[in-house]
Order: C-alpha cells, then structure tokens, then sequence
C-alpha cells in the first residue's frame, strides 16, 4: 500500500478568486498570488493518485490567518475525504491564535478528521512554544490526532513559503510532547542533519519526504535513515507540486533495501493512520 502523507487541496473557489484570496492572508500571497503556482482540488488529487498508484494520501489544510478561512477549507477537506472511500484522510486547519480554534479542532476530530497541519505557528503568529501550543497538544492527546508542522530549514536557499516553524522550537516541541504524535515536514527541516549532536534518542517525531528535491541532496534519505531509522520517515509529495509519480520513483530509487522501502512508502502511514493493509 503507498500513502502520500503530504498533499495539498483547495477548493475551486480559492483557484478561482485567487487574487481575492492573496489579498486577505500574506502567507497565502506569498505562496500563490503567482497565476503559475499550482492549485489542486480533490477530483485532480484523487486523478493523480490514480495515475501513480497511491492507494491513500492525506489531505492537508492550509494555514489561513481568518478563523472564517481554516473553517471553509476544512469544511471542503471533511467533504473531499466523506467522498473518497477512505483514499483521501483529512486534517484540519486551524489558526490558534483565534478564541474559536480549540472548538473547531473538536468538530473537525468529530467529523472524522485524523490529524492537524500544516501548521505554520509563526505565519499566523501564536506560539508552539507557549499557551497556545500546551492547548494543541491537549486536544490532540485526547482526540487521537496527528499534528503535522511545516519545519523551516536552517539555511538553504529562501522560497515561497519557507517560514512556518524554526527548528528549535519544533525542536522543543517535539521534546515535550513525546506522547503524541508530531510530523515534521521536509525532513523535518532537516533535524537530524542541523543539530546531530543534541539528544534525540528520546524524540519520536517524524518526517516527511514532501519537497525533497528543492531542499536537500538524494542522500538526504541515507543520511536520515543512518539517523533517525527507517520507522521514522514517510513519504510525502507536497503535490501538487511536486507530483505524485515523480516523489514515489524517487523514494524507490534512492531506498534499494527492500524493507525500508516499504515503510516509508506506505507502512509507517498506515500505522500512525491505523489503516488497514488492505485499505
């Protein structure tokens, strides 16, 4: 089974008013004001996933400002995964630093959302460090949910959209809340590279391929593997831009052990996602 952990969908109407949309939130603006930056819906999602095979992907939301925003997308991603027969897994969005978060992070669990992400703290300005991440942490511990963190890298070259979360306090996020469990994206902004030296044999974080071949080398997969173990990576396109057939070809030709291969193809997914071998 392959399960993309990583995907992005928007409903049509954010396509199509895009420069509405690019006017009330900067991150947005940053990412997607450019006609040429690709949005997917669910229906091109659920093509793609045809076409390269995958059997599951995650569906995340984007890190809206306007609580009225994460509300709409998340409506849309609820629906989109109602719909799929199980090939579509939802997570919510949500901004935490509104009064409503905590309350739609329970509607959203309650409708069959599994996780939480992407997060992006510092674009929308509350604190993973503080109250507000203590908050996220609780409803996640008693609701079941995954939380998923888009991890700046340290270093490298800037894009649209690098900031979200700086490395330390991923860091020590992570280090808190060992009981739950938390994704970091892109490598986990490179954790294991940046800071081998700190403890990590206690850190049950774990990350995601998504946009590997924009930010690291081919043996970024070894490298992490020798690190942090194969039951710690999944794959993760961040389609749709980088697509779907291109990030599994990639894993399957850097990963030649068989076993490791499959675990981040789909296996760790499956078990953090409790899904079925035959789902």
């Amino acid at each position: 089974m392959i399960i993309d952990f990583h995907t992005h969908i928007f409903p049509p109407d954010v396509r199509d008013k895009r420069e509405e949309y690019a006017e009330r939130d900067p991150t947005f603006a940053e990412m997607y004001a450019d006609p040429n930056a690709k949005i997917a819906t669910a229906e091109e999602l659920l093509a793609s996933m045809d076409y390269a095979g995958v059997n599951v992907s995650v569906a995340l939301g984007f890190a809206w400002r306007e609580h009225e925003l994460c509300v709409r997308h998340n409506d849309y991603i609820l629906e989109a995964a109602a719909k799929s027969n199980g090939r579509i897994v939802g997570f919510c969005t949500v901004n935490l630093a509104a009064d409503e978060a905590a309350g739609e992070i329970v509607r959203c669990a309650s409708a069959g959302a599994k996780g939480v992400g992407e997060l992006r703290p510092e674009s929308q300005h509350w604190n993973v460090n503080g109250e507000s991440g203590a908050r996220l942490a609780g409803l996640a511990r008693e609701h079941g949910l995954l939380l998923l963190f888009h991890v700046t890298d340290v270093g490298g070259h800037e894009y649209a959209g690098k900031e979200g979360l700086q490395l330390g306090a991923f860091y020590r996020f992570a280090m808190e809340h060992t009981d739950i469990p938390i994704v970091g994206a892109h490598l986990a902004g490179g954790l294991p590279f940046a800071m081998p030296d700190v403890p990590q044999v206690s850190l049950t974080a774990i990350a995601d391929t998504a946009a590997r071949r924009f930010l690291y080398p081919e043996s970024a997969y070894m490298d992490f593997i020798d690190r942090w173990g194969a039951r710690r990576l999944l794959l993760g396109s961040d389609y749709p831009l980088v697509t779907q057939a291109t990030q599994i070809e990639d894993v399957r030709t850097n990963l030649r052990r068989v076993a490791e291969r499959d675990l981040v193809l789909g296996g760790n997914a499956a078990r953090l996602l409790r899904l079925s071998k035959r789902a």
